[in-house]
């Protein structure tokens, strides 16, 4: 799998360690972008942009991943309901602190964990699935001299 594969196509699957690989990658780059802004050397607003382009390589890092636990991609919103969930200020509609504990806190956290269990620990499927062949790794860097010569 080729490095474009592997941050922009939904298709096929991918191995815990590139899943494991992309979540550092996605830290680091978040951690950078929000300390650059909390110190004033990035305009807050271009740290957002940041978030929002790494959307679309997050989204297709996870499906691929769900694909290898032979899942469907639609799981993925899951982690889209648990961040609304813990996004959202629960003192606006006066629910009591056991409502906004239990949605705004518990629920997500358990989505979280759930899913990270799921994909980060547990194996693929072994062989083919639906989703196509066994994962192949990402190649991260291509060695020098081995460009892919299809026409001859």
């Amino acid at each position: 799998m080729t490095l474009q594969q592997w941050c922009f196509s939904y298709r096929g699957r991918l191995g815990r360690r590139d899943f494991w690989i992309w979540q550092i990658v996605w830290l680091l780059t978040m951690i950078a972008l929000f300390t650059l802004a909390g110190n004033g050397l990035l305009d807050t607003q271009m740290a957002a942009f940041g978030v929002v382009c790494l959307l679309w390589p997050a989204s297709a890092v996870l499906v691929k991943r769900l694909h290898d636990r032979n899942k469907r991609g639609y799981w993925a919103f899951l982690l889209v309901a648990a961040w609304i969930l813990l996004a959202g200020n629960w003192n606006v509609i006066g629910a009591g602190w056991q409502l906004g504990l239990g949605l705004g806190r518990f629920i997500p956290a358990l989505i979280l964990i759930a899913m990270l269990v799921e994909l980060g620990l547990f194996s693929g499927s072994a062989g083919e699935n639906r989703y196509g062949r066994a994962t192949q790794p990402v190649i991260y860097f291509r060695k020098r001299g081995a460009e892919n010569h299809t026409h001859q």
